[in-house]
């Protein structure tokens, strides 16, 4: 029975007391793992917290449009203190939990919060460094009590003391909770989102309980679910898309959120929960792709034999269903037989056996991922949007899948090309019932991002013949080569990452002569692959600086540029000291790439790219997460590719048994 709300249940904290009318006890809303346990919350029991901490952060002195920070992992605490705020006609916002001090500090400040729901010891340290930074906080409300016993600071409230004195007050006023619920309008503020700050510091976008339930309902239409469906919350949940699944879309359609016990055991508990819906960000599913790829290399003869006659019939049943054929009987056989031999297990293995809707947002995801899911059977969508319209705009439908395109527009959300070209390129624009408030405190940011009620992207793309949008690149990270020719970086980026050992890439070109990259290797695979060949390391730095590394990296480069037009392709490359971080300001929290600040960061570097040396000693500073620092001096080599031999054996009549036994 699919849940559809009514015309009443127009707000957030609304919906969740339909659900806990219509489902009660019956249906479980929530389940967190704890000590390998997995505790069910039904829906009476997930309202029921919310009610109590909620007339709790009342009698706390909470008044509406106050605004509460929330930093902590994935836990139902998170969304309970979330729609608790909301039912007081506050305004909650939520911070990274891997946050560095002056992140937290600029986003605390800048929400003008008066209170934060911190998850731990942890976080609650940093909140009390930061004391003197954020003189307007007056409670501090812990979650997991663990080494908390002794501190003494009078601001410091336990969360089960708020629900205490919230069922107090709930027991004096019995009808006060569902008064504030009713009292909320759809157009009131319900979250302030912290955008991911690729240019600049963070700006908060403010939605109302319309542009989120109107979009959850768009995407619903699209992309159906219902009660009956599994879904596991891994990803921070400051980031919209996951806000969209494990608190909106999960309060409109009534399906189960599950927490898993931590980020270290969320693969076994995707294998434990086998959800029926996944949502990933980019970078984890190219995670998978790799890990899958690497550990093939180390399985049995059999095994790899099985795999390389495996994979490229999925990949063929893919392009079908890409193409929209029907394919003939001979390949219906063999795809049967293959997902019989090996996709089903490995399905299994991964935790998708029973998954229905697989989707990725965020950023651009390579087509070869895209090609490797859909060939193990994975029904994976592209999804596209932003925080200032509430999530997403556009959907991959199934049936309609076309792995260069992010999808067609949702049903309420509408976009345009502005100014396109000749080839019908131009910058992204859009509107529709999801369009954000506005950024809190910044106007001027919200008079260029609204123009004549569009918003500008910022985002270059065309549309299809057959409605399918497609995203080329940020319209300022667009590059050309000094001949004229254009090339857009993140496509190149993406097919790198898609290579089984390589983690990340900064392709660079514009207004040189040609096209270098900076990469760094997945340090677990190429240290396996080390391992494996016998040869000796001690660090990353070391592991990256290895001839025979740079040997393995440059097939994997020259097997990119085999596939891209000659004047996008790599001619040189170095393979970086540490991998990009966001502790460094080098990512965002949600791993898009800083190309402003890399390319000032990394200057030197990159003018070595494009010297004559094929070797650079640079000194470079390290920042710790404690905030030590630390100077790195080592050697960079400089590889022009074409270098080497990149067949995978120089001896032809080997070429087949190599293959099958993995060699590089």
């Amino acid at each position: 029975m699919k849940s559809t709300p009514s015309k009443k249940a127009a707000t957030l904290p609304a919906l969740l007391v339909k659900n806990a009318r219509q489902f009660g006890d019956h249906r479980v809303a929530l389940r967190e793992k704890e000590y390998g346990i997995w505790q069910p919350v039904t829906w009476r029991g997930y309202l029921t917290h919310v009610r109590d901490f909620s007339l709790g952060l009342v009698d706390l002195g909470l008044q509406p449009g106050d605004t509460v920070g929330i930093i902590g992992n994935n836990r139902p605490e998170w969304v309970y203190a979330e729609l608790a705020v909301q039912a007081a006609g506050g305004i909650p916002f939520g911070i990274f939990q891997d946050a560095i001090l002056n992140e937290i500090a600029y986003i605390i400040n800048h929400s003008q919060a008066k209170m934060i729901v911190a998850e731990d010891q942890e976080q609650v340290d940093k909140i009390l460094d930061l004391a003197d930074q954020l003189p307007r906080i007056n409670k501090i409300i812990y979650t997991d009590p663990k080494g908390l016993w002794n501190y003494k600071e009078d601001n410091l409230v336990e969360f089960c003391d708020v629900e205490k004195r919230g069922r107090e007050r709930h027991r004096e006023q019995p009808d006060r909770f569902e008064e504030k619920v009713n009292a909320l309008d759809e157009q009131d503020l319900a979250i302030i989102c912290y955008t991911s700050g690729t240019t600049g510091n963070p700006k908060g976008t403010l939605l109302t309980h319309k542009n989120i339930v109107s979009m959850v309902a768009a995407l619903n239409e699209a992309d159906p679910k219902n009660p009956d469906d599994q879904f596991l919350s891994f990803i921070p949940l400051p980031w919209i898309v996951e806000q969209t699944m494990s608190v909106f879309s999960a309060l409109y359609c009534g399906y189960t959120v599950n927490f898993p016990e931590s980020l270290e055991t969320a693969t076994a508990d995707l294998f434990e929960i086998a959800p029926s819906l996944v949502v990933a960000s980019p970078a984890m599913w190219e995670g998978i792709s790799r890990q899958v790829m690497v550990k093939h290399l180390d399985a049995s003869f059999v095994k790899r034999v099985v795999y390389n006659w495996c994979l490229p019939i999925g990949y063929r049943w893919a392009d079908f269903k890409f193409a929209k054929e029907t394919p003939p009987l001979g390949w219906k056989i063999k795809y049967w037989i293959a997902y019989a031999a090996m996709f089903r297990a490995l399905r299994d293995r991964l935790g998708f056996p029973k998954v229905r809707s697989a989707l990725t947002g965020g950023a651009a995801l390579g087509p070869d991922v895209f090609r490797f899911f859909h060939a193990l059977g994975i029904n994976l969508k592209q999804i596209y949007g932003q925080t200032e319209v509430a999530g997403y705009s556009t959907i991959h439908r199934d049936g309609d899948v076309n792995f260069d395109s992010v999808g067609i527009p949702v049903s309420n959300a509408e976009i345009q090309i502005k100014d396109p070209d000749e080839e019908g390129v131009g910058e992204i624009i859009s509107r529709g019932a999801g369009l954000f408030q506005g950024y809190l405190n910044n106007e001027e940011a919200t008079r260029r991002s609204i123009v004549d009620g569009w918003f500008q992207t910022g985002d270059a793309g065309y549309f299809t013949e057959d409605g399918h949008l497609v995203i080329i690149d940020r319209i300022k990270d667009l590059m050309h080569l000094k001949s004229g020719a254009r090339f857009s970086p993140m496509f190149i980026e993406n097919k790198l990452k898609f290579c089984p050992y390589i983690v990340e890439s900064v392709v660079l070109g514009h207004e040189r002569d040609y096209v270098t990259a900076m990469i760094c290797i997945d340090y677990k695979h190429v240290g396996k692959w080390a391992e494996d060949h016998r040869i000796n390391y001690t660090t990353y730095t070391d592991l990256a600086a290895n001839e025979a590394v740079y040997d393995l990296v440059e097939r994997e480069v020259s097997r990119v540029n085999a596939t891209l037009p000659e004047k996008a392709r790599i001619q040189k490359f170095l393979l970086l000291y540490k991998e990009l971080d966001a502790d460094d300001e080098e990512l965002t929290r949600t791993r898009k790439i800083r190309r402003a600040f890399i390319n000032k960061k990394y200057a030197e570097e990159i003018d070595g790219l494009y010297g004559d040396s094929e070797m650079l000693s640079i000194d470079s500073c390290i920042l710790y997460q404690d905030g030590r620092t630390a100077t790195l001096t080592c050697d960079l080599r400089i590889r022009r590719t074409g270098s080497i031999d990149t067949g995978k054996n120089p001896v032809k009549k080997k070429r087949f048994w190599n293959r099958l036994k993995g060699g590089a």
